[in-house]
């Protein structure tokens, strides 16, 4: 088993995962990329180490279930435990403005959620057992504000014209996750909680977001790296509690 702390990133190729995984990687961690393109995944890994990182990749793909049964097969043969699960990867398939729940196919509804919350699901709880050996196991789910029913349903809203209704919808189911694992775990070492990175500059954030790339990573690593006095089951940016 290995003695330094292990972090998987999903989607940690690119964009806030790829952020995420430089955040932990200089607190120490060794950081597994889980990416489903091997030559983006290997240029990732390699700018990571030239900064100093120490950095793998692992195949996963959210869209093929049973490739969270390879990752574990692999993470338990490479390191006997893991200590920190960044449920980043994720897909946004309507515009962020504009879109409406009249309007968009149930296909990217169901190809959405599938993504967004069955592969989480399927892939957290398949990763228990490792994130268990840990003396301090931490699960982030990488989430948005578009998921909050509380914001969208105030008046005047700051959102009120992004109703990307799949997207939102699995964000918001992806919370409701984060909210049952967490009372499941309650009384163990794992701590569970959701975050909103930002609205970033990334290819799903589209170019008219307010957040640069770099440093979009920082609420992630921070909720990863709590300490035990720290919160579970919350929904934070940076140091402010959402609502959910």
């Amino acid at each position: 088993m290995s003695s330094k702390k292990i972090a998987l990133i999903t989607g940690g190729n690119r964009g806030i995962g790829y952020e995420t995984a430089r955040e932990l990687g200089a607190r120490g961690y060794k950081v597994v990329i889980g990416a489903r393109d091997p030559a983006k995944a290997e240029q990732a890994i390699a700018t990571l180490r030239a900064s100093g990182v120490d950095a793998e990749a692992i195949a996963y793909d959210a869209r093929r279930p049973g490739s969270e049964k390879a990752v574990l097969d692999e993470l338990t043969k490479r390191y006997g435990k893991l200590d920190v699960l960044v449920n980043n990867a994720g897909v946004l398939q309507e515009p962020l403005l504009g879109a409406s729940v009249l309007s968009v196919d149930d296909a990217v509804i169901e190809d959405t959620f599938a993504v967004n919350v069955f592969a989480v699901v399927r892939l957290t709880r398949t990763l228990l057992p490792l994130l268990e050996k840990s003396e301090a196991g931490r699960i982030v789910n990488v989430s948005s504000v578009l998921g909050s029913l509380t914001v969208h349903s105030a008046e005047g809203s700051p959102i009120a014209q992004a109703k990307s209704f799949a997207y939102n919808a699995s964000k918001s189911a992806l919370n409701a996750f984060t909210v049952h694992l967490a009372d499941a775990l309650k009384g163990t070492a794992i701590k569970v909680n959701s975050v909103h990175p930002g609205w970033v500059k990334t290819e799903l954030g589209g170019a008219h977001a307010t957040d640069e790339v770099e440093g979009s990573g920082k609420t992630s690593a921070r909720l990863a790296t709590i300490g035990s006095d720290g919160p579970n089951g919350g929904f934070f940016h940076g140091d402010a509690a959402l609502p959910w």
